[in-house]
């Protein structure tokens, strides 16, 4: 059971929570992403595409309710949250702008748990100049080799940031907690946890879908 040390010796849970980024959660690169995608998919596939999305947002917020959550000894960790010391502001400005994601934070902060920053400011700024770049580029304007760089450097980027993430988890969730971290797809930092860390997938990545 989620929330509480297992017969295993773990004394550390974590909640791994796959998400999908809505415009909402993007700030400044929400309206160039919509953009994009509304170029690429037109209206009615992007609308498929967002109804897709809010599916998943419900279904996530239907695992964590069924939790069995000790709320004073959870930590939470969220995608893109940088450690600033102003980590409940960001949250509420994009719950505040129709983001599901911070919006459920939010309730879940409420009922106790913690919010932590989770991310380097320093990589988070790297990689929104680097996805800037490439919206303001455009895909079809560029040539192979620069698609390549930027593929090699996007991957280095996320790379960088799950370990980044991992060891922030490491170092502050603490025996007998229970941390449930919210990521997008495409992260992986399961290698870089501590081997007392239970990891526990709280829903299945939904086939065919992709996240940042």
């Amino acid at each position: 059971m989620i929330g509480k040390a297992d017969a295993s010796g773990f004394e550390r849970t974590l909640a791994y929570v796959p998400i999908v980024h809505t415009q909402a959660d993007m700030g400044l690169l929400g309206k160039s992403i919509r953009r994009a995608h509304l170029y690429r998919m037109g209206e009615t596939l992007l609308k498929r595409k967002v109804a897709a999305i809010d599916q998943i947002w419900a279904d996530i917020e239907t695992a964590i309710n069924r939790l069995d959550l000790v709320y004073a000894k959870v930590r939470l960790y969220q995608d893109s949250l940088p450690v600033c010391g102003r980590e409940r502001e960001i949250v509420q400005e994009l719950a505040t702008s129709g983001s599901r994601n911070h919006q459920l934070l939010l309730r879940l902060i409420e009922k106790g748990a913690a919010l932590m920053g989770t991310e380097s400011a320093e990589l988070l700024v790297r990689e929104y100049e680097l996805s800037k770049c490439i919206l303001d580029t455009g895909n079809a304007s560029r040539t192979a080799k620069m698609k390549t760089h930027q593929k090699t450097l996007a991957e280095s980027l996320l790379k960088a940031r799950d370990r980044y993430i991992a060891q922030r988890i490491n170092h502050s969730l603490c025996a007998g907690e229970t941390g449930v971290l919210f990521l997008g797809m495409l992260h992986s930092p399961e290698p870089f946890l501590n081997g007392d860390i239970h990891l526990a997938h709280l829903i299945e990545k939904p086939a065919g879908s992709a996240g940042r």
